[in-house]
């Protein structure tokens, strides 16, 4: 059997596959741990060091218009809403969304998936000029060369965090696209994020831009039925062509391993997150397929292509194979 090189990042469903309790058809996998596994997405998309890598949406789209030979397949571990990831410095006066234009908003690298949906998010619920914000980053694209004029790289050292308790910046995008980490991804990276505010000092902290976000992002996907995509599953090319079916093997495998899981967790008691999704959009929190995901992939090629990242021509966006929704 052929081996098939895998890495992707921690997520329950799949792990069943990186176990060996499920089979891709005609492959043996070997996984490869990578963590943290936004540091395996540039090793993919300029070395094609993986057979199959997790990849984030926006750079994997780009990485598809820039003629990278990989190709993917409509599994999606990772979704996330961003209501309440938009922090505003403590004396920035910011109190409603178009309070951003004319400030400095930080985020880990201009076309990190986060920073893509938040600001179509923004133009489009509340009308937000993202090019009237200058855009604060301490780390590089996957892909470089399609920033704007209105980001800014810090070059100093500190992190999104500092600047942002410091009031340097006047809003930063929190987690791993923001303020939960410093500089780029590398062994314990969310270690190095926001300096911890000393609550004896007195000092105010960060104040979230949205009060209610649970209630926001239900209403934003009930309405809209986008559901924001964090990760997405790629192949090198030179593996699709040899072997046409991989890509049916591979999503059938990834589905299985799934299956597997919410056999054993129903509730998806092992990622609370994800249980708390399940709830907001009534149903599952991790959907595979097109059709399930339709809207979702239409927001993001839209909002990418506002935001300068892709252009009007676009390669199809999955390899040829079966992909039922699952």
């Amino acid at each position: 059997m052929e081996k098939l090189s895998v890495a992707l990042g921690d997520y329950p469903q799949g792990q069943a596959l990186l176990d060996g309790d499920v089979e891709v058809d005609g492959y043996r996998v070997e996984p490869v741990a990578v963590r943290p596994i936004i540091a395996a997405y540039r090793r993919m998309i300029r070395d094609l060091e993986f057979d199959v890598c997790e990849l984030a949406p926006v750079s994997y789209l780009m990485a598809l218009q820039e003629g990278v030979p990989i190709t993917g397949i409509p599994v999606f571990l990772n979704r996330r809403f961003h209501h309440e990831d938009i922090q505003c410095a403590a004396r920035s006066g910011i109190r409603v969304p178009q309070d951003l234009e004319g400030r400095r908003v930080g985020v880990r690298a201009y076309s990190v998936s986060t920073g893509v949906w938040v600001r179509g998010m923004l133009a489009e619920e509340y009308g937000v000029a993202h090019e009237k914000i200058t855009w604060v980053v301490d780390d590089d694209d996957h892909i470089e060369g399609r920033a704007p004029a209105n980001v800014e790289r810090i070059t100093d050292g500190r992190s999104l965090g500092e600047l942002l308790r410091t009031g340097e910046l006047d809003a930063a995008l929190t987690g791993n696209a923001g303020t939960g980490r410093a500089g780029p991804p590398r062994a314990n990276w969310t270690a190095a994020g926001t300096p911890a505010l000393d609550e004896d000092s007195g000092a105010e902290g960060p104040y979230p831009l949205f009060a209610d976000t649970e209630v926001l992002s239900a209403d934003w996907y009930l309405r809209t039925g986008i559901y924001p995509l964090h990760s997405v599953i790629s192949i090198r090319s030179e593996l699709v062509e040899r072997d046409p079916d991989l890509p049916t093997a591979l999503y059938a495998a990834l589905v299985d391993s799934k299956r597997r899981y919410l056999a054993t967790d129903p509730g998806w008691s092992g990622l609370a997150r994800f249980a708390r999704q399940a709830r907001q959009i009534g149903g599952d929190p991790v959907p595979y397929g097109i059709a399930a995901n339709e809207p979702s992939l239409r927001a993001l090629v839209r909002y990418s292509r506002d935001q300068g990242l892709l252009g009007p021509d676009f390669p199809e966006l999955f390899a040829a194979g079966r992909y039922p929704d699952a």
